[in-house]
């Protein structure tokens, strides 16, 4: 024994820096299959209770209102995105999940109307990220809403279908200065309210199928907007692009990526591709009033303006006609001034 003892010390490895020759070799077989321990992973029992209520969602909107007060903000904005993965995604919906912390809303392609998101906004003063594109219900009345509660709105996606598509090109007045409305002469007598109404936090404008008139608009009147930016190793302006910026990726894709995708699959549906294209051809009749309306819309500022100046120049040529004329101009403006003081 006394022999066979130092043979034994003599392969003892004391060398504790030293990778143990088992663990070099399941590393190596680890890499060399690339395998990957989070892959493994199991998802979590918060996930399979979504699943759950995700499938039978239906069942559940009835009395979503008084059930999802006992919710987490986060676990609301799970189901707010499934429900919209299974086109059950209204107003009663929407508002019985809001939640005053929610930073981003995601209602693309839902049913949402006007006044389920004038309501939402109401509810959800810090939204940063808002979803609307392919809503067919939402006008710019819907946006000048939002654009009003939320002073905080960054990034705004929308577009995708003719009704939407009419929608953005209505709504851009409310995220540029509004100067053209000031009754007064002198930038003393103009009213700051009417040079901003909202909309003026809006930097990034996710359009990808926007016009070149509304693009050259958004150049020069707001040049703090970037429309649909690309992710790129250059800041734009020393800022990240957020990633609800991005055009390929979801708002509320994070709210969903633990979730069994067959959770919002209805069986005997065929589900239709998300793509820009989803919405019907509007009549020719709707795009032309709708086309009248915005360039009225567009050219109402411009005419009263011009009203304005040739109210101004008559006076004046009225007040150079005769001295008479003058001396009662002069005496008016003499009086008003009096009753200022």
């Amino acid at each position: 024994m006394e022999e066979k003892l130092p043979k034994s010390l003599k392969n003892l490895d004391l060398n504790t820096n030293r990778v143990p020759k088992n663990k070099i070799l399941v590393s190596a077989y680890l890499s060399s299959s690339r395998m990957s321990p989070l892959k493994s992973k199991p998802p979590s029992l918060v996930s399979l209770c979504l699943g759950v209520i995700g499938k039978h969602l239906e069942e559940m909107i009835p009395c979503l209102a008084e059930i999802s007060v006992i919710f987490p903000a986060d676990i609301k904005m799970s189901i707010a995105a499934i429900a919209r993965r299974r086109k059950l995604l209204d107003d009663d919906v929407i508002i019985s999940l809001a939640d005053s912390s929610w930073e981003i809303l995601d209602v693309s392609g839902s049913d949402v109307t006007n006044s389920g998101l004038a309501k939402v906004a109401e509810m959800c003063k810090s939204l940063r990220a808002v979803d609307i594109s392919r809503c067919n219900k939402i006008s710019s009345m819907g946006v000048l809403e939002l654009v009003q509660h939320c002073r905080s709105l960054e990034t705004l996606r929308c577009g995708g279908c003719p009704s939407s598509e009419s929608t953005a090109r209505r709504s851009l007045s409310f995220f540029k200065p509004n100067l053209s409305n000031g009754e007064g002469e002198t930038w003393e007598e103009i009213d700051t309210s009417e040079i901003g109404h909202g909309g003026q936090s809006l930097r990034w404008l996710v359009w990808p199928r926007i016009d070149k008139d509304s693009l050259e608009m958004l150049s020069l009147e707001c040049p703090r907007i970037v429309v649909n930016p690309k992710p790129s190793l250059v800041a734009y302006r020393a800022d990240e692009v957020p990633r609800e910026a991005l055009p390929d990726v979801a708002v509320d894709e994070p709210f969903v990526k633990d979730i069994d995708p067959k959770t919002w699959v209805v069986t005997g549906v065929v589900q239709k591709p998300t793509s820009f294209l989803l919405c019907n051809e509007l009549p020719i009749a709707e795009k032309f009033r709708l086309a009248f309306a915005e360039r009225d819309a567009r050219l109402a500022p411009k005419r009263a303006k011009n009203a304005r100046q040739r109210q101004r120049r008559a006076e004046r040529d009225w007040m150079m006609s005769s001295d008479e004329a003058r001396a009662t101009v002069l005496a008016s403006k003499a009086t008003r001034s009096l009753h200022k003081s």
